[in-house]
């Protein structure tokens, strides 16, 4: 169970920038890697789910909860994405977002489910709010929620924190790592900063001949 990669690496033009990474993520756990830029970090987070672009391409096997992955298009993996951007959509509101994100079922059931969402995040009232009169924290929270609330079996995070200041950074970490762990879901965490990782967590950076080293 959990996340599993087996030789996977990734190339752009033909030239290693991942190379033959096996790496398994056990559910609730949080693997950070990191790495300078143009390591191939944000490549191998598009690879595993399934929207790896030219002029890169991949190889290798990925596994998740012990069902392969290769050749699914990204909507049929059920792999979770936090951004440094929050991509909420503008036109929508706060409860809107996060109704997109939730399976189809019954209307009352998913309403309840937004309520209750907007209560654990501290925004119970914002329901009506247009995304662009949250704060940056705010719509971080909402954009953690909507991804939660579409029930990922496993969770990709990249660059989630950088654009927070610190305050509000170290509370995003814990509502975030506390909710993967509550979830029960695998974590793939890509970032610079090595104050990002979970404390105790296992963090990797990529060498340059693009074999990943435990820091």
């Amino acid at each position: 169970m959990g996340l599993v990669l087996e030789l996977v690496s990734v190339r752009l033009h033909g030239k290693p920038l991942v190379a033959a990474v096996s790496l398994a993520i056990a559910p609730g756990e949080v693997v950070t890697l990191m790495g300078p830029s143009g390591s191939g970090k944000s490549s191998l987070l598009a690879f595993i789910a399934g929207d790896l672009g030219s002029p890169f391409d991949g190889s290798g096997t990925t596994r998740l909860n012990d069902r392969i992955l290769d050749g699914l298009p990204p909507e049929r993996r059920r792999i979770g994405r936090l951004f440094q951007d929050d991509l909420l959509f503008p036109h929508m509101t706060v409860g809107e977002n996060l109704l997109f994100g939730m399976p189809r079922g019954a209307v009352a059931l998913r309403q309840s489910r937004m309520h209750m969402a907007l209560e654990q995040i501290g925004l119970r009232d914002f329901e009506h709010r247009p995304p662009q009169s949250l704060s940056g924290g705010q719509r971080a929270r909402v954009a953690l929620m909507r991804s939660l609330l579409a029930e990922p079996d496993a969770i990709l995070l990249d660059e989630p924190f950088s654009r927070l200041d610190s305050e509000l950074r170290a509370a995003m970490r814990e509502l975030v790592f506390a909710r993967i762990a509550a979830a029960g879901i695998p974590g793939l965490l890509v970032t610079h900063d090595v104050a990002d990782a979970p404390p105790g967590g296992r963090i990797l950076r990529i060498a340059p001949d693009g074999v990943l080293q435990h820091a």
